[in-house]
């Protein structure tokens, strides 16, 4: 399995202008420029995309850990927050820090944390990280 999404820049770094696309068409021309990566522009960046990419790949690792112990989620909220910052002399990613808020009927304490812990590490987004990765997860009681 392959996917692919493609970017394209024109001009300097402070004043050019990218457009990005994916091959599913989710995202088609989306912009993206210096301004909305350091600043306040309207448009996307590298970081806000990996952190829709861990969130997206966590809730679903979650989903999958609670199914493997025969639990069916009613819902899992994740938000993946990524910390972009200047280390030496260049950027990196220094951090993804996931929030879950999570519904899962008949689950207990125990089996919940298993899974989160089990889809932290499983999940193939946290696995490209070079970052240090946290959790919050809470599970919410269902009636």
């Amino acid at each position: 399995m392959k996917r692919k999404a493609s970017a394209v820049w024109r001009g300097d770094l402070k004043t050019g202008k990218g457009l990005l696309s994916t091959e599913s068409t989710v995202l088609k021309d989306a912009q993206y420029s210096f301004s909305t990566r350091f600043e306040d522009g309207v448009g996307t960046n590298p970081e806000e995309l990996l952190a829709a990419a861990h969130a997206v790949c966590f809730a679903m690792a979650v989903s999958s850990q609670l199914g493997k112990a025969g639990l069916k989620p009613e819902k899992l909220a994740a938000t993946a927050t990524i910390t972009f910052e200047k280390v030496g002399e260049h950027f990196a990613i220094s951090k993804s820090h996931l929030d879950l808020l999570a519904q899962v009927p008949d689950a207990n304490q125990s089996i919940f944390e298993a899974a989160v812990k089990a889809a932290e590490t499983g999940c193939p987004v946290s696995k490209l990280f070079k970052a240090e990765i946290s959790v919050d997860a809470r599970l919410e009681s269902t009636v």
